[in-house]
């Protein structure tokens, strides 16, 4: 008992020291002790602050690998989408050279298709780069010639063009687009020929009956395009087609689809579109009728039962064309474009368009020059030559273009374009 009280004794003593020197340099033992009993809590704080970074660390990792599958899923299909453009471009480049062979050993096609003048070429632009413009996409033209270049085309744009085509007939041209979403367009297109009135002539009165007549073309579409990728974009067009002649017409309607990919390689673009695939085309009207004997074998019938010509039908010009183009130079103030175009259409043989481009004042003027039909046999079209001027306003562009396209025997062609961008 002595010694357990002489241990307790000491024990007092140096706590009672300890506290006479922590009193001695300022610190509270009460305090000290609250702060000793507060630490514990905190530890635990500490340790739970740990438990839950490492969570978010988990989750963060988790996210990150989520991210990157997701990604590496959209490069995959990105990619699929390219190597299928490529197949795409193949298959029609190959299906372009095997009919060059074909056609060299068949009969003449030409003059066998109705709606020739959907053929007419649109905007004076690609006409003045002698229609080698299949991978361009700049006006609501594009309509026409590709319409899978429309999803790239910015802001709102609508198209006039007007030609005094071949003697006797005019020509015009309508087009109007409008974005719907960032890689998706919607337009609207219009072409109309016409020619002037003629004289009605008969056997009996050659020198004309004192009546006229005239004949027409119309074609209405509508226009869908599509931004599939940062590179490959695709559109079509479905238009309502009519001729007239007189009091007789032959409707049918027509469908246009087309692609548009840039190539990685150096910026070259790369362009298919098939147009006028259609319904088969037939002269129908009160201008057909006529009076005739349905038993010529028999005396004492009707000589003269109202009849009705037949008329044969024939389908619309139908054509493929594959487009290469891409800079040759380009810097802040100059530019130049080459335009290649190989055309197969099922009236004639295939053939090929070139074209060249030179953009001076940052595009604000434009000197244009083409050639049609090159390897064509028997071609009346030739050498293409045009300019094109753009001025930029408040957000506004506004473009006038003009084209004089070369026909052996006719003469030659003026043409003009108005184009504005909202």
């Amino acid at each position: 008992m002595k010694r357990l009280r002489r241990t307790l004794d000491r024990s007092r003593v140096e706590t009672s020291a300890r506290v006479s020197l922590l009193t001695r340099i300022g610190i509270n033992v009460p305090v000290l002790k609250n702060l000793q009993t507060r630490m514990i809590p905190a530890g635990e704080a500490i340790r739970g602050t740990s438990k839950a970074s490492a969570r978010v660390s988990s989750l963060t990792r988790t996210n990150r690998i989520s991210n990157s599958r997701e990604s590496s899923a959209r490069v995959c299909l990105q990619t699929r989408m390219i190597r299928n453009a490529l197949f795409l471009i193949a298959l029609t480049m190959l299906t372009f050279v095997a009919g060059l062979p074909v056609r060299a050993e068949t009969r003449s096609k030409v003059g066998t298709s109705a709606a020739v003048f959907l053929r007419i070429p649109a905007g004076a632009r690609g006409s003045a780069l002698g229609s080698a413009y299949t991978s361009m996409a700049t006006d609501a033209s594009v309509m026409f010639w590709n319409p899978g270049g429309i999803a790239r085309l910015p802001g709102y744009q609508l198209t006039f063009d007007h030609t005094d085509w071949l003697p006797g007939i005019d020509y015009s041209y309508m087009g109007a687009f409008m974005p719907v979403t960032p890689d998706i367009s919607m337009g609207v297109t219009a072409a109309y020929l016409s020619t002037e009135a003629m004289d009605i002539t008969t056997p009996a009165y050659p020198m004309g009956t004192g009546e006229t007549y005239d004949a027409g073309s119309l074609a209405v579409g509508g226009s869908i395009g599509a931004r599939l990728t940062d590179r490959f974009s695709i559109g079509g067009t479905v238009k309502f087609i009519q001729e007239r002649i007189y009091n007789s017409t032959a409707n049918g309607v027509a469908f246009d689809v087309g692609t548009l990919f840039d190539t990685p390689f150096h910026g070259i673009r790369f362009g298919v579109a098939i147009s006028n695939v259609g319904t088969r085309l037939r002269m129908n009207g009160e201008d057909l009728n006529t009076r005739a004997d349905v038993a010529p074998d028999q005396s004492g019938n009707n000589e003269t039962v109202v009849s009705q010509l037949k008329t044969d039908s024939f389908d619309p010009p139908m054509v493929l064309r594959l487009g290469l183009s891409g800079e040759a130079w380009e810097s802040d103030q100059v530019r130049v474009t080459w335009l290649l175009d190989g055309v197969n259409p099922n009236d004639n043989a295939p053939s090929m368009n070139l074209g060249l481009e030179v953009g001076v004042i940052n595009d604000a003027l434009n000197l244009r020059a083409g050639y049609n039909d090159l390897f064509l046999d028997e071609s009346i079209r030739g050498w293409t030559f045009g300019a094109g001027v753009n001025y930029a306003t408040g957000g506004r562009v506004f473009r006038f273009d003009y084209a004089y396209q070369v026909f052996e025997y006719l003469g030659g062609v003026n043409r003009f374009t108005l184009s504005f961008q909202l």
